[in-house]
């Protein structure tokens, strides 16, 4: 095969309480990456739509031209890669969409030269990406590569473990145009906590992963929506958040928390009429105060980044 497309879904990181560690994979939304051989060595970015022209095709600062470079390196080969990347996710929105163009680069390119490395063999070169643009950590691009719920506790394969999915959970998903970057996401942070915050944090992350392996979609919903250090933070840069949290509950979401850095939103619901609902009420929400929004309705990806027909 000389020219292949590959998928790589939206991820939700920290699920409100777990920062840094906690990520989920959604379908339908995400990025496609189709790539072929080039005569030239290196990685060319030839086209990239989806952005309205912000992305930069340098190779050395586009996630998905770094992750192409990572894999030609780790195959050892010499040869050269050709990019057209479609960006079905909205930039610096809290859905993981550098991950998800670097998972879909990575996996194309892998596939480009028939599978030489695993899928666990393609964390490196992804963390190489998010690097770039983020820092070298796995909430987005481990859920993204590989699917479902995960705990990230380091960056290798190893420290990446993949949690149970409870049956009945649907996804509301709602971004308000305004941007978060995750600079300044991080930025707002607290540099230290208490160890009153620590152990209360732990217990309710702990609490979340219980949850998870019960199949309890209620003990999930409670604990996200007690994170204590993180989210408290940012809810400055969300506008009118504890609001929006209200029309959503008031709409059938269990809890309503920020998704990665944001702005996006994501509720959690136990049917599909209900996401539907809610994601129809927050962007009606924000419309009302002036503000467009998109909005989603998702169920978890549980398969991660995956090659498609072109």
């Amino acid at each position: 095969m000389t020219r292949i497309k590959a998928f790589a879904p939206a991820t939700i990181a920290n699920l409100g309480v777990g920062f840094d560690v906690l990520g989920m994979a959604v379908d339908t939304l995400g990025d496609y990456v189709t790539v072929e051989k080039s005569t030239e060595q290196g990685v060319e970015i030839v086209e990239i739509t989806g952005d309205d022209g912000r992305l930069p095709k340098d190779p050395v600062e586009n996630t998905a031209a770094v992750a192409a470079q990572s894999v030609l390196n780790a195959i050892d080969s010499q040869d050269g890669v050709r990019i057209w990347l479609e960006k079905g996710l909205p930039l610096a929105s809290g859905m993981g969409s550098s991950a998800a163009s670097a998972v879909a680069a990575a996996v194309a390119v892998n596939k480009l030269y028939d599978e030489p490395l695993t899928r666990d063999d393609l964390l490196p070169c992804v963390l190489d990406a998010e690097e770039k643009v983020s820092g070298r950590h796995a909430d987005n691009v481990a859920p993204c590569l590989f699917g479902g719920i995960v705990l990230v506790t380091g960056e290798t394969v190893q420290e990446i473990h993949r949690l149970p999915i409870p049956d009945g959970i649907y996804v509301s998903l709602v971004k308000p145009e305004v941007e978060v970057k995750t600079k300044d996401a991080r930025s707002v942070l607290p540099k230290t906590v208490p160890l009153s915050a620590l152990v209360y944090q732990t217990g309710v992350i702990a609490e979340l992963i219980h949850a998870l392996h019960q199949g309890n979609v209620h003990l999930m919903a409670q604990s996200m929506q007690r994170d204590a250090v993180v989210e408290p933070a940012r809810s400055i840069l969300i506008p009118h958040l504890n609001d929006a949290r209200e029309s959503a509950l008031l709409a059938g979401a269990l809890v309503t928390v920020i998704s990665g850095s944001g702005p996006t939103l994501c509720s959690l619901c136990v049917t599909s009429q209900d996401a539907e609902l809610v994601s129809r009420s927050l962007v009606e929400f924000y419309e009302g105060k002036g503000i467009a929004a998109q909005g989603y309705h998702v169920l978890p990806n549980r398969d991660g980044a995956t090659i498609v027909s072109d």
